[in-house]
């Protein structure tokens, strides 16, 4: 198995205009947009439309009127000063997903950085969600899947690279080591690997990064850090399909809720 890292969105263009067409890719984006979509997912939502652009969702929207809308821009939900009018239905935090209002619906959801790097990869083989949430299923669908090549692509935090993200990296590699070896690893890779393997669960090392603390200094954001870094919550995994949809994959697991 060959593994590649993208530490950060300034390679989303790149990776938007490669041949994916062999390759798995792994997005994440712990703080927080995978970590609340396995969470919508978990609590029944039916499905998750990824999109890079607020127009986009409203365009959903607008197609399908039961479509509730959720995202962030600069780590707050986007509201009506952003739409022309319309406040989104939620943000991105897990909070914001629970079954009573997400059960059975479908959401179209932009933030920041998470959904760009989902739709900078769509055209991948096989694209899957990572968190921290659900690091344990995830390697054991790759250690059944075996891809050839496997991308994990860091969202990170504006246009920088999230400490968060490239841990969840690190850790993933580390549960993947008996099938590969460092000579098929990108450099990127063995940095985040190294990098894992130095720190291992030092929560209060990854609650101290960038990204993190500016969630932490907003009282309405603070509680999502400690949700999203509980390890192994999730015991499913969720793709995104060529319809353009994420949902959760059948057979590799079953939902909690």
């Amino acid at each position: 198995m060959q593994i590649e890292v993208a530490l950060s969105p300034a390679e989303f263009p790149a990776i938007a205009a490669r041949d994916l067409r062999a390759t798995t890719c792994v997005v994440f984006d712990v703080l927080r947009a995978t970590s609340s979509m396995l969470t919508a997912l978990n609590n029944g939502a039916e499905a998750i439309i990824p999109v890079s652009e607020i127009s986009e969702a409203l365009a959903i929207r607008q197609k399908q009127p039961s479509v509730l809308l959720a995202g962030e821009r600069n780590g707050l939900r986007i509201g009506r000063e952003l739409t022309g009018g319309i406040d989104f239905d939620l943000g991105n935090s897990p909070r914001d997903f629970g079954a009573e209002k997400i059960r059975g619906k479908t959401i179209a959801w932009t933030t920041t950085n998470g959904t760009r790097a989902l739709r900078a990869c769509a055209h991948a083989e096989m694209v899957l969600l990572g968190a921290l949430a659900n690091l344990r299923v995830l390697a054991d669908i790759l250690d059944q899947l075996r891809p050839q090549n496997l991308l994990l692509i860091c969202a990170g935090t504006f246009e920088a690279a999230a400490f968060e993200d490239l841990f969840a990296a690190g850790a993933l590699i580390d549960s993947l080591q008996h099938l590969t070896a460092k000579e098929h690893c990108s450099d990127a890779a063995q940095l985040v690997w190294h990098a894992y393997r130095h720190v291992f669960d030092d929560a209060a090392l990854i609650a101290s990064s960038l990204n993190a603390r500016r969630l932490l200094a907003n009282p309405d954001l603070a509680p999502d850090v400690a949700i999203c870094l509980q390890r192994d919550t999730v015991q499913f995994n969720a793709s995104l399909l060529r319809d353009g949809t994420v949902r959760a994959m059948p057979g590799f697991g079953a939902k909690l809720a």
